[in-house]
């Protein structure tokens, strides 16, 4: 249903959506133009990116504070990409910029309407940490020549640097000045309120500084005046070849904008639980509105969103309030926008890098989980030491593999009873047991990554006890999910208890996929639905060593 995050408004809604759109709006302003300038492109072109995907996501998403535009955190990526395929800034740049959008805003759409929900996850909180890490430095780096007046420099990261570090002796005081001023306007505003424009405020000093000291004849760089009007609607035109050489850039910048979503959606969920499908077709049809003007792929913002839902919107009628007074000024105030200092840009770039930098995580991974602190610093140095593209490759590979990794270190484990319970719990001291009794338990999905983790794990348990063993119960509260290889393992690990003279129960088997596996795959039938018990406790009565036969065969 179109509008959905515009259900249920009613006119008592506008004053909060007004209040909060204005100030969305003094926001988004110097930060589009920043975001676009780090892209390579012209600063109106954030402003088009921001109103195209502000109303696409308004007629197709579904959260009512979600703010889409041109985002800080993935504009390093495309650009960076972009630039080994044409010049930067070049007309084929921005063409291949805008078919790239359509391309991601495509993946995206169409990831919500099959329900791919779940892609989010692909990325563990480590991982992004050192995504979002090794981001920051390409901000910082690529904003340096502007802070301190150099020329800018292109290549790869690392070589930027040596660039800047040799020319540090050329540095323009008053771009200085500018440039660290913004910065700390908005840092010491985002303390106070972040319900303050500071990033307004800094640009609007900065560019009457301009002015009223003649900084621009003293080497201070600034943006000129911007053409007024409106891009043309148009469908970009690029070789098969270039669209080819696009698609892994676009999947790569699809993953991102999927998890950037999906956490943006669920921080800032309205009453209703958040529709994080919903809102990948929002933020996917943002991209595609805004190819088609020519400008760039867009993100959700939590930032800007968190400006939405603290200053009291109620829909998204809020951001359509901060989309036309943007619109309003890439149309027809391009010249009030002649004097913004280069500088004062990127010292709002520079208050973005610290601003995605997660400090405390890396504090906490730190203390708690060195490994996975480790990969923070790997995928941090990727980012930074290769191409940006396949940094972010690598890291999403290394979150992936320690996904894999977490799951093939489980182990079968045995079960003892809490005394005085039906509880069957892990011992903290191994006890004696009940004689002839082995209870287990796999604390994980049965798949093809931990399935001979599983047989050989059980198959010891089960000779560790010897020939005294006449039952053993497999405990499968934890077992959501048995593929075809973890199957064949079951199959082969019953056959083996059944080889050692004991009989073979499954117990708290919860998970119906799980339920429906045994069924396909016949373990059901070989086990015996009378061995199938809803607790361990039932499984031992009914089958407990000593029991006649016949009692045992008529169990439930």
């Amino acid at each position: 249903m179109p509008l959905r995050a515009l259900s249920g408004w009613t006119p008592k809604d506008l004053n909060g959506d007004l209040v909060a759109g204005v100030t969305l709006a003094a926001i988004t302003i110097p930060e589009q133009m920043a975001t676009a300038r780090l892209g390579g492109f012209q600063p109106e072109i954030g402003f088009f990116a921001f109103v195209a995907a502000s109303l696409a996501f308004a007629l197709f998403g579904a959260n009512r504070y979600l703010s889409a535009g041109a985002d800080s955190t993935i504009t390093p990526l495309f650009a960076g990409g972009l630039a080994l395929l044409a010049t930067t800034g070049s007309p084929q740049y921005v063409t291949l910029a805008a078919m790239l959008a359509l391309m991601v805003g495509l993946i995206v759409a169409l990831s919500g309407m099959l329900r791919l929900g779940w892609i989010a996850d692909l990325l563990s909180v480590p991982v992004t940490t050192g995504f979002l890490a090794g981001i920051a430095v390409h901000i910082v780096v690529s904003q340096l020549p502007g802070l301190l007046g150099l020329p800018h420099e292109t290549g790869e990261t690392l070589a930027r640097i040596g660039e800047i570090a040799a020319n540090l002796h050329l540095t323009n005081p008053y771009c200085l000045a500018l440039g660290l001023g913004v910065f700390l306007i908005v840092l010491i505003g985002e303390r106070i309120s972040p319900r303050i424009p500071a990033a307004l405020i800094g640009v609007v000093l900065a560019t009457l500084a301009v002015s009223l000291f003649g900084l621009a004849d003293r080497g201070v760089d600034v943006l000129g005046a911007l053409p007024n009007g409106l891009p043309s609607p148009g469908i970009p035109e690029i070789s098969l070849d270039d669209a080819r050489g696009l698609l892994p850039l676009a999947l790569l910048i699809a993953i991102v904008v999927m998890v950037q979503t999906a956490a943006t959606s669920r921080s800032f969920a309205s009453q209703e639980a958040p529709d994080v499908n919903r809102d990948f077709v929002g933020v996917g049809a943002g991209s595609i509105a805004s190819g088609l003007f020519g400008a760039f792929p867009v993100n959700a913002s939590p930032p800007r969103t968190a400006i939405v839902a603290h200053t009291g919107g109620r829909s998204q009628l809020a951001c359509l309030v901060a989309a036309a007074i943007v619109l309003a000024l890439g149309a027809f105030g391009g010249g009030l926008l002649s004097n913004v200092p280069q500088a004062a840009l990127a010292g709002i770039l520079l208050f973005v890098a610290q601003h995605i930098l997660r400090w405390q995580v890396f504090v906490n991974v730190y203390r708690q989980a060195p490994v996975e602190f480790a990969l923070i610093l790997i995928t941090m140095a990727a980012i930074v030491a290769l191409p940006i593209q396949a940094g972010v490759a690598i890291g999403i590979g290394l979150s992936l593999l320690h996904g894999v990794w977490s799951a093939t270190r489980t182990q079968p484990i045995e079960l003892q009873q809490v005394p005085g319970t039906s509880v069957w719990w892990p011992p903290v001291t191994p006890g004696p047991g009940q004689p002839g009794v082995l209870v287990a338990a796999f604390q994980a999905p049965l798949s093809f990554v931990n399935a001979d983790r599983f047989k050989r794990g059980l198959g010891a348990l089960i000779d560790a006890k010897g020939k005294g063993l006449k039952l053993v119960v497999l405990e499968a509260s934890n077992i959501v999910e048995i593929d075809y290889t973890a199957a064949q393992a079951l199959i082969e690990t019953i056959a083996h208890c059944r080889k050692a003279g004991a009989v073979f129960a499954i117990a708290r088997l919860e998970s119906l996929r799980a339920q429906e596996a045994l069924s396909r795959f016949g373990i059901a039938d070989l086990v015996g639905t009378q061995r199938i018990f809803h607790s361990v406790d039932a499984a031992i009565k009914a089958l407990r060593p000593g029991q006649p036969a016949a009692e045992q065969e008529n169990a439930p």
